[in-house]
């Protein structure tokens, strides 16, 4: 019996933690499951602690210092080269003028011209993040939109096997608080 109450009242007490979603009334008191009753609290936290301690501006701006600008810059400069010279070439007199040597030849001296100033390039979008990533508020702000059936999901996606062990233990608590009573109940009964 302990063990069977043990378990039921763990398995309500984790149901509890997302359900019901949305409030309700029983016998005259308010229930909603803590997480989807605390979730802008929650929101806040977890932006506080991922943009904190998870992934901050420092680890941002060392990930962009890894990018390999040369080969950026080369790719955006040969996606606009197509474009402007597919249009050039519709021009009779322009577009026999236009070899893929003279191609290559402006968009290496366009990259080049570019990686000139890659330090500052590189210290630009440094102080762009500074001043406009906010890790932390865009962590808030997603977790805070989340429908709270979303949120449970993930959450079990994360913890199931621990939920499901806060109710195993239930059990296993429960027969062994059974056995205690058993016990001090035949030793009071045997004086």
């Amino acid at each position: 019996v302990g063990a069977l109450i043990g378990y039921v009242t763990n398995t309500i007490a984790v149901m509890m933690l997302f359900r019901p979603h949305a409030p309700r009334r029983v016998l005259g008191i308010r229930f909603q499951g803590l997480i989807p009753k605390r979730q802008p609290a929650l929101a806040r936290k977890i932006g506080e602690v991922v943009g904190q301690h998870l992934l901050d501006k420092k680890d941002l701006v060392a990930a962009l210092h890894k990018v390999d600008l040369r080969k950026v810059v080369g790719e955006l400069i040969d996606s606009a080269l197509e474009r402007k010279v597919a249009d050039f070439r519709k021009i009779p007199m322009v577009g026999a003028f236009i070899t893929p040597e003279r191609i290559a030849s402006i968009r290496d001296s366009i990259v080049d011209s570019v990686l000139e100033n890659e330090a500052a390039l590189a210290d630009k979008l440094e102080r762009v993040l500074d001043e406009n990533l906010d890790v932390a508020h865009i962590v808030e702000t997603k977790v805070a939109g989340f429908p709270t059936t979303r949120l449970e999901q993930l959450v079990l996606d994360v913890a199931r096997k621990e939920l499901r062990a806060i109710e195993v233990w239930g059990a296993v608590l429960g027969a062994l608080i059974g056995l205690i009573q058993v016990f001090v109940l035949h030793l009071f009964n045997a004086t």
